[in-house]
């Protein structure tokens, strides 16, 4: 979106086939190029293209895998594009398990076309501004931590701006959830913060109750940055109160 001449890419991961062409045409009039996939081989093959999506809508229901599966596959396998899954689910379990996979953001069918736009949007000003493009408010301070700063802990270095992580001189890629909540954490560091504070500050979600969300998101941050993550030295556990975070000298 640089330069205000390039249209983003749009991935749908959708078999129904009249929401799939409903979906394509109202995204494609508000700027956007659209692809279809209608199962989750489908989706595999689109993301093998040379221009990554700047987003991916992904269906929970797939004829082929589960949007909650195929949201995994594509974390492990480096793809960290902005992803809002699509339900008839509107269960607040199944919400978490999306988020547990990987996604960006949950939107219970049937919705409004403008909800669903203006979440995509929200996604890519999110995914702009941890990685610090122009116009998308980056080094701005708050909540979610100082973006202007580089973070140095451990064998690890986050610069906020660029959104490049190294651990041990290897880079690291991470999500726009995962770099949020390690810019929390780095606002905050030697307090305990509770799984509420977090779910409220990181995920957006106040009032939540206490689910494994955090517990799952803290787990893949120590196979990132700890060297032995059973024995971690940076993101600590206290017993029934919550996270602590220390970077140590």
């Amino acid at each position: 979106m640089s330069g205000g001449s390039v249209r983003p890419r749009l991935l749908i991961v959708e078999d129904e086939v009249h929401l799939g062409r409903a979906l394509k045409l109202n995204f494609e009039l508000e700027g956007f190029d659209v692809d279809v996939a209608p199962s989750g081989k489908a989706a595999v093959r689109e993301l093998v293209k040379p221009v990554a999506p700047a987003a991916i809508v992904l269906d929970v229901e797939l004829p082929d895998t589960s949007g909650f599966d195929l949201c995994e596959s594509l974390r492990e396998g480096g793809i960290f594009a902005p992803v809002i899954m699509l339900t008839v689910r509107a269960s607040a379990e199944d919400r978490v398990r999306g988020l547990e996979a990987g996604a960006d953001d949950y939107l219970p069918k049937p919705f409004e076309f403008s909800e669903l736009l203006a979440r995509v949007r929200a996604l890519m000003r999110r995914q702009q501004w941890a990685r610090g493009e122009p116009g998308d408010g980056a080094g701005r301070t708050g909540a979610r931590g100082d973006r202007s700063r580089v973070l140095r802990f451990g064998r690890a270095v986050v610069d906020f701006e660029s959104h490049l992580v190294k651990v041990a001189d290897k880079e690291v890629a991470l999500t726009v959830l995962e770099l949020d909540l390690v810019a929390y954490f780095a606002a905050h560091p030697g307090r305990v913060l509770a799984r509420k504070e977090l779910l409220a500050e990181v995920w957006r979600l106040p009032g939540a109750h206490e689910t494994r969300t955090v517990d799952n998101f803290v787990a893949r941050l120590r196979k990132h940055f700890e060297i032995d993550p059973a024995n971690p030295v940076h993101f600590l556990s206290h017993r029934g109160a919550g996270y602590r975070f220390e970077p140590g000298s």
